[in-house]
């Protein structure tokens, strides 16, 4: 059963619109420099700040973490100084719009062969498309760089358009799938064409080959890759704890959605949608029956969800398995309390600033990159209150 959080009081006033530019907000840095007179069950450390910060991704043993720029430059901070490194080898990206270099992720078997996974906008024949690589990670004292980058997957059909690149990345917890979140590309009815990837979520093998299994694995080209479909902009992809496999999507107005992925399952995407067109266009809502998986949440206004993870450790304990989405128009972290499948209440922590990505640090705090224009590097700990 869908549910809609109508009107957020006092955090979501302003909101802009779900597809709005990557534009940061304007003044003040915010509240979530302060520990939290706020009654916030965490206190908020500001470690470091980026310039267009998008993605970040903590390194199995050493703890250091990986930092995407949209503008092209990976960073390697050090986990023990603070201090950082830009890493080489990058690929070249198409900087423009929600183009850039996205998201960063360490392979299943990074301990043993140092292969990390990246995903961008690049150019080529009809325009500009996501592309997902892979790279060996070689570090030496104040150096770094990425070793024998290929291309493992290309989102089709490249298009014209800045926008709905989405490319987010999950392997699955046996390390055997890769994940990859496809937008619409800001076509709408691509999303329920299956003979390309726009508006998709696809399976593939380490290797970036159609997963064996796929629900349409016995097809040829695009189709064979892929998981689900009827997406727009999914910018959030995790898997759960308990392998349950969830992403957060951008609606137009209205309607941001939290999505259980199932295999085979079609969201509804331009058909149906909590949302309106812009300009005030109706959009049949979801309803039961019609075909169509539902989402588990969805938010009217719009938040903007940018990022999501779900949440594994134990620093806080009573958050196990919920659900965090990055809010960018939103401006806030917001919290979903998840049961297995279900998703249950909302809360919502007015950060003062759009809020890029979300991650879980290797001792359970929960590390927040805000977007560009404050891009600071923020570290969430339970509060005073709450450790005691």
């Amino acid at each position: 059963m869908k549910s809609v959080i109508v009107a957020l009081a006092g955090v979501l006033a302003a909101v802009t619109t779900a597809c709005s530019a990557d534009t940061a907000a304007s003044g003040d840095l915010g509240p979530a420099t302060g520990a939290g007179d706020r009654g916030w069950p965490f206190a908020v450390e500001e470690v470091d700040q980026f310039d267009e910060p998008w993605a970040m991704a903590f390194l199995p043993g050493s703890g250091d973490l990986l930092v995407t720029e949209r503008s092209g430059t990976l960073h390697l901070r050090h986990a023990d100084s603070g201090e950082r490194v830009e890493v080489e080898g990058t690929p070249e990206v198409v900087d423009a719009g929600q183009g850039g270099l996205g998201d960063v992720l360490p392979g299943p078997t990074y301990a043993e062969d140092g292969l990390v996974y990246l995903s961008w906008a690049e150019a080529g024949d009809g325009g500009v498309g996501a592309a997902v690589g892979r790279a060996r990670l070689e570090t030496s004292g104040d150096e770094a760089s990425l070793e024998d980058l290929e291309v493992i997957w290309r989102q089709t059909p490249k298009t014209d358009g800045e926008g709905h690149f989405s490319h987010r990345l999950a392997f699955s917890p046996d390390g055997e799938n890769l994940f990859v979140s496809s937008g619409d590309r800001q076509l709408g009815d691509p999303a329920q064409d299956t003979t390309n990837t726009l508006g998709t979520i696809v399976r593939l093998t380490p290797g970036g080959e159609p997963a064996p299994g796929n629900p349409m694995a016995d097809e040829s080209g695009a189709t064979a890759e892929i998981w689900s479909w009827g997406h727009r902009n999914p910018l959030g992809l995790e898997f759960a704890p308990d392998g349950t496999l969830w992403s957060s999507e951008m609606g137009p107005e209205g309607g941001d959605e939290l999505n259980l992925i199932e295999a085979g399952a079609n969201y509804g995407w331009p058909e149906v949608s909590d949302g309106s067109d812009y300009g005030g266009g109706e959009i049949p809502d979801h309803a039961d029956g019609d075909g169509y998986a539902a989402p588990e949440r969805s938010w009217t206004p719009s938040i903007s969800p940018g990022s999501l993870l779900i949440y594994g450790g134990d620093l806080f304990e009573d958050w196990q398995g919920d659900a965090f989405l990055g809010a960018l128009s939103g401006e806030a972290l917001v919290r979903v309390d998840l049961d297995g499948k279900a998703a249950g209440e909302a809360e919502v922590f007015d950060m003062g600033q759009r809020i890029r990505a979300v991650e879980e640090g290797p001792d359970g705090a929960i590390w927040l990159l805000e977007d560009e224009g404050a891009g600071r590097l923020l570290r969430l700990t339970p509060s005073s209150a709450e450790s005691s």
